[in-house]
């Protein structure tokens, strides 16, 4: 008997009126939220909005703000959370181009003020420059006002843009491998062309960097030596937009990973009965970059809300299970020869449960107990949720890592799943409607099963 590896369509699953509407709410979200710090911002927003108060207002239904750059939301369930809890963990960072502490400098030769840039995450350069940019963060003056800095989204805004170089004299820069066209130090962003007459020392001369630091004295109170202690990003100034002509698809920055973010989110803010387990649903930051730093999945962050629940944290750890909710790789229609068909997911047939991540011989990789897929795939065929399998590519083409082996050191049962991706890391990502409503139905499944 031949095997049919295909699985049904999603949307033939799904009520497409309303894979729609949790589509079109999925776009505000991505369109207030490109940062870290943004998504916290509006994380605490929509939880307070269903009842979530700040701990230690309430121990039952609360959520937990760490350092602005993570999150955790909690809700207490029937059992004891040292029998083992319900966990979700996305991470809230995306790449994108960082301002260095020291930025802003003036060409003299091309007459432009630019920002010098390192980038952040995983990322193919070439794809970044000539592209409409926003720049959004936080400075934070010596007196330690903060200043909130958003400049790029409205219509009316100017951008800043990474400048490549003409092709009529790049025959040099296009013979290079993809990786060394574009050049990390060469990622620098156009910020300013305006010069002013300025007298310093008795003499007159004309700068484009001080009319630069002016303006942003006027408007934000700010000097140079402020940019040291700022958290300013450069992200795609695109708006989330529908794609095809039937609108199925949305083009968006920000997918990996604020899709399983939103879903995650919705899932728990919906649940409507106290769930068997308690809920714990993290939000992380740094994953991009090897989850390393104070508000990453390797912090002490989720060890420290256990113990807000648990008489032993450690056993309650050890006994719970979790989903590390992040994307994975669509088929490609393009270049195919990098996936192995039977065991890619595909857009449009649902959320994708990745049972082992890592590359080469599973190297660095966290990998599900059979066990524990089996009980998922029953909650999902009861619950009537779309879902595939699917892992990162064929074996030795590349790989991956999410915070699934963070979670996994505690002991606890833990496998990865989110929406498949296609054109991952870049500045316009594209992901299923379908897919995304069926992570939300899958998280939500999840967290009020009888596991």
């Amino acid at each position: 008997m031949k095997l049919d590896y295909s699985r049904p369509s999603a949307w033939e699953m799904l009520d497409q009126k309303k894979v729609f509407v949790f589509s079109d709410l999925y776009k505000d979200f991505l369109s207030k939220v490109k940062t870290e710090r943004e998504a916290v911002e509006e994380i605490i927003n929509l939880a307070k909005e269903a009842g979530f108060k700040q701990y230690p207002k309430s121990k039952e239904k609360f959520y937990i703000s760490f350092k602005d750059k993570a999150i955790a939301l909690v809700v207490r369930g029937k059992k004891p959370a040292d029998e083992g809890m319900f966990i979700l963990a996305a991470h809230l960072d995306s790449p994108r181009i960082d301002l260095k502490m020291v930025p802003l400098y003036e060409d003299k030769d091309s007459n432009l003020a630019l920002v010098d840039t390192h980038y952040y995450g995983g990322i193919k350069k070439y794809q970044w420059v000539n592209h409409p940019l926003a720049l959004h963060g936080v400075v934070v003056r010596k007196d330690g006002k903060r200043i909130e800095v958003r400049i790029g989204e409205d219509e009316n805004d100017p951008v800043l843009v990474i400048p490549d170089l003409l092709p009529h004299l790049a025959s040099k820069q296009m013979e290079k491998p993809a990786k060394e066209v574009i050049e990390g130090e060469n990622l620098d962003a156009v910020i300013g062309h305006l010069s002013k007459k300025y007298k310093e020392k008795g003499k007159e001369e004309e700068s484009i960097k001080k009319a630069i630091l002016e303006a942003l004295n006027k408007k934000y109170g700010i000097v140079e030596e402020d940019l040291i202690s700022a958290d300013l990003e450069l992200v795609p100034a695109v708006k989330p937009r529908d794609v095809g002509l039937d609108r199925s698809l949305i083009g968006a920055y920000g997918h990996d990973d604020r899709s399983s973010v939103f879903t995650e989110l919705m899932a728990v803010l919906d649940l409507k009965k106290k769930p068997e387990r308690t809920v714990l649903a993290f939000f992380f930051d740094k994953e991009e970059i090897g989850s390393e730093g104070n508000t990453s999945a390797q912090s002490h962050f989720l060890r420290y809300v256990a113990s807000l629940v648990a008489k032993d944290p450690n056993l309650a750890l050890l006994n719970s299970i979790a989903i590390s909710a992040d994307v994975d790789a669509g088929m490609h229609p393009l270049y195919k020869d990098v996936f192995e068909k039977k065991n890619t997911a595909v857009l449009g047939k649902g959320v994708v449960l990745t049972k082992y991540t890592g590359h080469g011989g599973k190297y660095m990789a966290s990998e599900a107990r059979a066990e524990f897929v089996a009980e998922l795939r029953r909650i999902f065929e009861k619950a009537k949720v779309p879902w595939q399998p699917g892992a990162l590519g064929k074996v030795d083409v590349g790989g991956g890592g999410t915070v699934a082996a963070y979670l996994a050191r505690y002991g606890m049962d833990v496998i990865d799943m989110g929406v498949p991706v296609l054109s991952m890391h870049s500045p316009f990502e594209i992901a299923s409607k379908a897919d995304l409503y069926s992570g939300y139905l899958a998280y939500k499944a999840f967290i009020e099963s009888k596991l």
